[in-house]
């Protein structure tokens, strides 16, 4: 079968492994030696300087992540990949690899709040202009890449938002600046939106999220063409975030299901999204693949399915949160997401807990978001456990 007729799922399985496969195994080795020996001196320095293939020390490569890495190259549809130890080395690797004092970058204000923080914070002190675009206002940020940029970086959808930015229109905008154009495909996963085929530059994902799938193993990666991703690889061998083999191997198992997960999740995602615009207590409901969301056009032509996260915003804010949530028996208040258990909690202690309530507030993110990240589990008992939650909530408002 050509290559280019092989479907996702198939590819989430297969793609990647079987030049790793060792003895016989059907499964990719744990490889936790750091460093690799050689009696030839010639072969040696040849496999160090890249004129073979091979590895010498941990920091650099390793057979099992760079199983990890050969498989999203081939999910993302793209020439390269290269790991890191976290999403957030994934993103801020990157910009040190291409960043210099002087240069500009624009995004968006709906980023992740670890990426928020290098935009107002970290960028700033290296003199580099940081420009963030309402999400969602194409026009304003066409005009700021316009202006002239070295990185357009765009996430969609966004976290904890679910906002959606018209990436092959963004890409074509940077293009014509002589921008790179990155975009973070962590909640979409490379099932539900390959960006690269929109024309963007660079993909990268926390690998920790949805593509591990278990809540036990931190990762990130970047995919794009190979003369790019050498140069942040280089910068991430000698800087040092490398990706754990462990890590690599839990989150490769992982793969191995991801098109059944991510498909059971989006499934989730939808039926709670709609069970939740019907409740008394819910202000509104975020999630791509309402009809309500405005931009659930651009989210229809660019994804293949709507992802499994969502957030919706809570009458009384955060006194419902604390009255709500703690009520739910089948959901992780936890700091995390994309795992096969439904995980709930609000901004200002997962997403965004790295900003004040006044830059959450500016983001356009009230106190009271909750953000739910879709598990695999029955969707009519996660509903009851929501319906049973929501009644104990109403007690506060009628006890008053």
């Amino acid at each position: 079968m050509a290559k280019e007729n092989i479907k996702k799922g198939t590819q989430a399985v297969w793609a990647g492994e079987k030049d790793y496969l060792v003895h016989g195994a059907t499964q990719v080795p744990v490889v936790l030696s750091v460093a690799y020996g050689y009696n030839d001196m010639d072969e040696w320095y040849d496999v160090a300087t890249g004129r073979k293939k091979g590895h010498i020390y941990g920091r650099n490569t390793n057979p099992t992540v760079q199983a990890f890495e050969e498989k999203m190259k081939v999910l993302e549809g793209a020439e390269a990949a290269t790991s890191f130890s976290t999403g957030m080395a994934a993103i801020s690797n990157t910009f040190s690899t291409f960043l210099v004092p002087g240069d500009r970058i624009v995004s968006i204000k709906d980023t992740y709040g670890g990426t928020n923080k290098i935009f107002t914070e970290f960028l700033p002190r290296q003199e580099i202009e940081v420009v963030l675009c309402d999400t969602g206002d194409h026009e304003q940020i066409e005009k700021e890449v316009a202006k002239g940029c070295k990185i357009l970086y765009l996430e969609t959808p966004t976290n904890p938002t679910v906002k959606i930015t018209d990436i092959e229109r963004m890409a074509k905008a940077g293009k014509e600046a002589g921008a790179l154009v990155i975009v973070d495909n962590t909640f979409a996963t490379p099932l539900n939106q390959t960006p690269l085929s929109l024309g963007v530059d660079l993909v990268l994902h926390s690998a920790t999220k949805f593509l591990g799938g278990h809540a036990d193993a931190l990762g990130g990666v970047v995919c794009g063409p190979e003369d790019l991703i050498e140069k942040i690889y280089h910068y991430r061998e000698i800087n040092g975030a490398t990706m754990d083999p462990m890590a690599a191997y839990l989150i490769l198992r992982g793969m191995k299901t991801l098109h059944l997960r991510v498909r059971q999740q989006c499934e989730n995602a939808m039926t709670l999204a709609n069970y939740l615009q019907k409740e008394e207590l819910v202000e509104g409901v975020y999630y791509p693949g309402l009809k309500t969301h405005p931009n659930h056009e651009i989210a229809k032509a660019q994804m293949t399915d709507f992802g499994g996260m969502l957030s919706f915003a809570v009458k009384g804010g955060m006194d419902t949160v604390k009255h709500l949530l703690p009520q739910l028996q089948f959901a992780n208040r936890a700091a995390n997401l994309g795992a096969v258990e439904t995980t709930v909690g609000p901004a200002r202690t997962t997403s965004h807990i790295e900003c004040t309530p006044e830059e959450r507030a500016a983001m356009g993110i009230p106190e009271g978001l909750i953000r739910v990240s879709c598990g695999i589990e029955d969707i009519e008992d996660i509903i009851a456990d929501f319906e049973g939650a929501f009644r104990h909530a109403e007690k506060m408002f009628t006890d008053r």
